[in-house]
């Protein structure tokens, strides 16, 4: 005998069979859409990483450099002046853009798995509003 049946429980029985089972295919459908953006985040933690040492790099080249114009603004030679003082500014300028390349860089990477974010916020909702009186 199908007391299953008799009780009037296979319709509900068979609309949680399809909850889940859509349950399933939205977590995978989820958990591909984290991975495709863990790969793009990543991207973006190496570009930061990569800028990093570039600034710091090119910090150092700039405080020697400026280092050095300052020790040849009191030489006896104008035109070294004038050329130490261009190529100090020239690396500074080039440190500056760094810098904002950075800077920028680390902005993007602010919105990591947006998307992801997203989908379950909206799943969230969806689910508080089915499950309200």
């Amino acid at each position: 005998m199908d007391w299953i049946a008799l009780l009037g429980l296979d319709a509900w029985l068979a609309r949680w069979r399809v909850l889940l089972a859509e349950g399933a295919i939205a977590a995978e459908d989820r958990l591909a859409l984290a991975q495709l953006e863990w790969v793009e985040h990543k991207h973006h933690l190496r570009r930061v990483v990569v800028c990093g040492l570039v600034v710091t790099a090119i910090t150092v080249v700039a405080l020697l450099l400026l280092s050095l114009a300052l020790l040849v603004q009191f030489w006896d030679s104008p035109q070294r002046t004038l050329v130490a003082w261009l190529l100090a500014g020239g690396w500074t300028v080039v440190w500056i853009a760094s810098v904002l390349v950075l800077l920028s860089a680390v902005r993007r990477t602010d919105h990591a798995f947006a998307l992801t974010r997203q989908e379950l916020h909206k799943d969230w909702q969806v689910f508080v509003h089915k499950n309200q009186p």
